[in-house]
Parts: C-alpha cells; structure tokens; sequence
C-alpha cells in the first residue's frame, strides 16, 4: 500500500510540473486586449446578434451596455427574440426608447426551431441572414449574450485588437459572476480549467491547431463566417463557440486547398492537440482572451444551477467517449485528489516522503491556480478547495455521461436536446 501511494503521489507531482511547464503557461492568465495607443485610421461597421430567450430580467443592463459603445465607427444590434414567454422583446424596446437609440435597435422575432439545430444558434443563424439582406453588409459580427454587460470601450477595442493584426476571430472570456459562497468555490475553477483544456497562448498561435473561443462575446469578419459556410454547419453543436472557432481556424490552410475542413467541426476533446498542437501549417489566426471589465450577469446561486450549466455539455466536449470519459476520471483522480489523500496517509503512517511529494503538489496546484484567483479577487485561500472542486467537477463529468445515455442530452431555457 505504501508503495502504490508513493508511487501516485510522485506520478501527481510529475503531472502538475508538466502542466505548469509545458502546458502553454495556460495557468498565468494573462492574454487581455491592449490599449490601443493609436486608434485607427478607418473603423468598420459591425453588426450585433444577440439572441435572447426569457431574459427579461437582465435584457435591460445588457442592452444599455451595448447602446452605450464608445466605438467611433457605424453599429447595429440585432435582438433576436427566440420566442420568449416573458417580456423581453417590449423591455428592449422600451430601453432603446429611453437611451433615445431606436434607429440602432432592430428586434426581430425568431421563427419556430427546426429539426437538427439548437435554440441559440437557430437564433444566431437568423440574426445573421438579418445582416445579409441589409443594402450595407456589416464587416465584423459580434455574437455576444443577452446576459453579458459590456465595458464602455469593448467592441472598440475588439475591432481595434481584429484589425491591428489582420484577425478573423476575437473572442473574450467574460469574467463570470462571482458572489455567491458556490460561485466563489466553483465558478474561478470553470475558467481554471477551461485554460486548461485550451491553453489560450496555443488557441492564439498561428501555427498550432487548437482552437476556442468564449460564446459569450465572439466578434467574426463577415467574410470569414461566409468562408465556413455560415452557421448551418455548426447547428447540431452544444458547444458551439468552440466548433465556430476551430471552423474558421482549421477551414482551410493558408496554402491548403479551398475550402477543405481540416478537422470535424464538432470534434471536442483532442488527445493529439493536447500533447502538441504545433504543426508546419499556417492556420487562419484567432484570438481568445480574458476581461477585467465586462462581465456577466447571469447568476448560480446554488451548486444546483453550476451542475447544470457543465453537465450540460460535458460529455459532448469528450465526444460521447467512454474511454475518454474513463481517462478524464482517472486523469481528475490523479491531479487533484492525490495530494490531500497523500497528504493524509503520509501524516498518518508517518512517510515523511510522502508527506513531502504531497506538499509539493500542493503548493504547485497553489501557484498554478493564484492568477486565476487573482482575477476573481479572492484570497489565495480558495486554492485549498481545489481538490474538493476536482471531485465535483468529477462527478459532473460523470452526470453528464449519465443524462447523455438517458436520452436527456443538453437543457437550457425549457428545450432539451437528445
């Protein structure tokens, strides 16, 4: 037994000095858009799509965020209203009215959900096929959430970010809401591993194939979503900023042959671009990225409402695999849960050997997690928990599978998708 723990324990040490070393220093948090110093010369027109189901109740602050773009070029938003049964629709109007900005204000009202697509990118899609029946096309789209508050100066400095370097897709991780007790022990650890899994440096490098982005706020050139072929080919995704990302990335090679797809776009955990994702191709650049200063506002009050929202797409991020659900198990146990179990049995039995390895893993897990704390404004104490919230976010994982194979699939705002 002695043996097995030590070995484990080491085997834990090893993983986090992996990660911290070689894993796109995803753990720094620290892409962010920059201050523009110069502005530029010529600002293009950007388009807004919102899609908004029952959000009647943080439709207003959304919006007034966006009426209120300090973006010296021409704008629009586009509300659509995924048949809402609260009043989301009159709210948005009634705030365009009172901000005196209904010629920039178009609600249209999102036709009922076809077989084969899910609620929000049907409404996205419609949002979209909106903006090309126009006389002036749009040159930039922002996809952006109805529960999303905007910074005075975001879809400046995202176009600005787009257009410095020739970008065809900037995507920012909105800092997510963080008041309650189990939104400060989970919701920091969401992001955590979301860098993770997608380390953004990688997502950021012309040459590696990984790509992500953050639904929340996607600004796209126009004539990259055409390059894809538009939304249709991603209306089956539950994880769809991820496959818009890695469409308009991996689409085509720089020197590749038009119009070839280099990768599903539906394709979710990749073992190969986890290892090395660095190839001798050049792909379409993106950019993804985190924010101090627009944030959302949708709340989880509970550990309920946080199940929910990951066990919702979980299992599809691992493409329905029981293997690969079985090594992100084992993979969970051995990262997180091995340092206070090492730490305990070492106490216990008095392995001094043990005891140190545990305490290292420990303290690399500590450092690893602080920039991510740092972002959220909590104590460095929080860091303790993460072996706590590695078994939740176990068992989530777990519950995804679960709901997966009892047919419930993905549900938010009433649908539920098999």
């Amino acid at each position: 037994m002695e043996n097995l723990v030590l070995i484990l324990t080491l085997l834990s040490l090893i993983i986090w000095i992996v990660l911290l070393m070689f894993r796109g220093q995803f753990w720094q948090a620290d892409q962010r858009l920059p201050e523009l110093q110069k502005p530029l010369l010529n600002y293009p027109s950007v388009a807004i799509i919102v899609p908004a189901r029952n959000e009647s109740e943080l439709i207003e602050m959304s919006l007034r965020s966006l009426l209120n773009q300090n973006y010296p070029g021409s704008f629009s938003i586009i509300l659509v209203d995924d048949q809402s049964q609260d009043k989301t629709a009159n709210i948005a109007e009634k705030t365009a009215k009172i901000l005196n900005q209904t010629e920039r204000l178009n609600i249209i009202t999102s036709q009922p959900l076809p077989g084969g697509w899910t609620g929000k990118l049907w409404a996205m899609e419609q949002g979209v096929k909106y903006t090309q029946q126009l006389i002036n096309p749009p040159d930039y789209i922002l996809f952006t959430d109805a529960d999303i508050e905007h910074s005075p100066n975001n879809l400046k400095q995202l176009v600005e970010k787009a257009e410095t370097e020739q970008l065809q897709l900037v995507s920012l991780m909105v800092l997510l809401r963080c008041q309650s007790f189990w939104e400060k022990l989970l919701i920091p650890a969401f992001v955590f591993f979301f860098q993770k899994l997608y380390p953004f440096r990688w997502v950021n490098h012309p040459q590696s194939q990984l790509a992500a982005a953050a639904g929340g706020c996607i600004l796209i050139r126009r004539e990259a979503l055409t390059r894809i072929g538009g939304l249709q080919i991603l209306k089956q995704a539950l994880i769809d900023d991820c496959s818009l990302a890695q469409a308009v990335k991996n689409t085509l090679s720089k020197g590749g042959e038009e119009g070839r797809l280099l990768t599903p776009v539906n394709q979710g955990f990749s073992m190969g671009s986890f290892i090395f994702p660095f190839t001798s191709k050049s792909y379409y650049p993106i950019w993804l990225g985190l924010t101090e200063t627009t944030h959302s506002l949708r709340p989880y009050p509970n550990l309920a409402s946080i199940w929910d929202m990951v066990a919702r797409t979980a299992f599809s991020q691992l493409n329905f695999s029981i293997i690969l659900l079985g090594l992100t198990l084992i993979g969970m146990i051995l990262i997180y849960l091995m340092f206070p179990v090492g730490l305990i049995w070492g106490i216990l039995h008095g392995k001094g050997l043990i005891i140190l390895l545990a305490a290292l893993t420990g303290l690399l897990m500590e450092i690893a997690y602080y920039p991510t704390l740092k972002l959220y404004q909590l104590s460095p104490v929080w860091g303790l928990t993460l072996p706590l919230i590695g078994f939740l976010y176990a068992l989530m994982t777990l519950d995804s599978a679960l709901r997966y194979w009892r047919g419930k699939g993905g549900s938010w705002k009433g649908r539920t998708y098999p």
